[in-house]
């Protein structure tokens, strides 16, 4: 019986362990990641070193203090992003990773100065995939205006944020009609018509222009 238990228990570890071991997994090495979320563990809002003159201490306050206002987790990552990266200009999946990287619900928000990009993690919420600075918008504005879009509602059922690239999009392909002696005659004798028919009509319409004007000018052409 004792070792049927402790079999059973270690069934109940392995599943538990499993889900945290993919999320992991699904989470690359990353030191912006690393920083964020050990910053995290003291207030909701990371500042990379590069974004200091951006989100100065007086903002990091501002922004903290929008975030508590707000009824579900915020976290906030305010840090480079492009394709030179790993998430190759996907601001989303990078705030997906952090989600994961975090291990904790709420939305999560990357914000490079001009682009706020967002992801909700297990909450019952929905907001947009990013949203675009106005000029001279400072920090905590561009989080309000990101924060007041968001919709929380039970009808959202909560689900993991992505962690994984977009599949890419299909190329459009064209399909060229094949090459046949009865098109090429085809082709030819519509343009050989054409050319016979325009002729005659672009010159009557010459003449027809070149008598009314010598009809205006007393007969003479």
């Amino acid at each position: 019986m004792r070792r049927l238990t402790m079999l059973l228990l270690a069934a109940v570890a392995l599943v538990v362990s499993v889900p945290s071991a993919a999320s992991a997994a699904a989470v690359p090495t990353d030191p912006r990641i690393a920083a964020a979320v050990a910053a995290w563990k003291n207030r909701p809002v990371y500042v990379d070193p590069q974004y200091t003159s951006v989100a100065g201490v007086d903002q990091v306050d501002a922004m903290s203090d929008r975030i508590r206002s707000t009824e579900l987790p915020v976290f906030v990552a305010v840090v480079p992003s492009g394709n030179w990266f790993q998430e190759k200009g996907d601001a989303q999946l990078l705030a997906g990773w952090l989600a994961h990287a975090n291990g904790k619900p709420g939305i999560y928000l990357v914000m490079d100065g001009d682009t706020t990009s967002g992801a909700t993690h297990l909450v019952r919420a929905d907001g947009p995939t990013y949203t675009y600075a106005r000029r001279e918008e400072s920090m905590d504005q561009q989080l309000s205006g990101y924060l007041n879009t968001v919709r929380v509602n039970d009808r959202y059922e909560p689900a993991a944020a992505r962690t994984t690239p977009h599949p890419p999009r299909p190329e459009r392909t064209y399909t060229r009609e094949p090459f046949t002696v009865g098109k090429a005659l085809a082709n030819g004798f519509g343009g050989f018509m054409l050319g016979l028919l325009g002729g005659p009509l672009v010159a009557g319409c010459v003449l027809l222009l070149a008598a009314v004007v010598a009809r205006r000018g007393g007969g003479r052409l």
